[in-house]
């Protein structure tokens, strides 16, 4: 499965447009991660605990997309985003999506 953020791929023809796909997960903050987070404010520095929250959201994300892509027949994803968004206080959404398509 080729994934890309552009609108076609290099040396590719693009044979079929399958529309919208999509991937999303909610994660809510770790107590022991907000603690480590007040203390950074601190001192500054980058806040490691929610670097990998992002990371493992962005994974799950486009795992779930790529899952839904494969599922219709897709060998690549094109034109991929990303976008967040807070559900509550104390918990965001990652969301990514994209173009499905078959390329030769």
């Amino acid at each position: 499965m080729t994934l890309t953020n552009i609108e076609t791929i290099p040396g590719k023809t693009i044979v079929s447009h399958l529309g919208l796909v999509q991937g999303n997960t909610v994660r809510a903050k770790h107590v022991g991660r907000d603690f480590m987070a007040g203390l950074k404010n601190l001192v500054g520095g980058e806040l490691v605990g929610y670097t990998e929250l992002l990371q493992e959201s962005r994974e799950q994300a486009v795992e779930r997309m790529t899952e839904q892509a494969i599922a219709i027949g897709a060998n690549a994803v094109i034109n991929v985003r990303f976008s967040t968004s807070s559900v509550t206080s104390g918990a965001a959404e990652l969301f990514a999506y994209g173009t499905a398509v078959v390329v030769e």
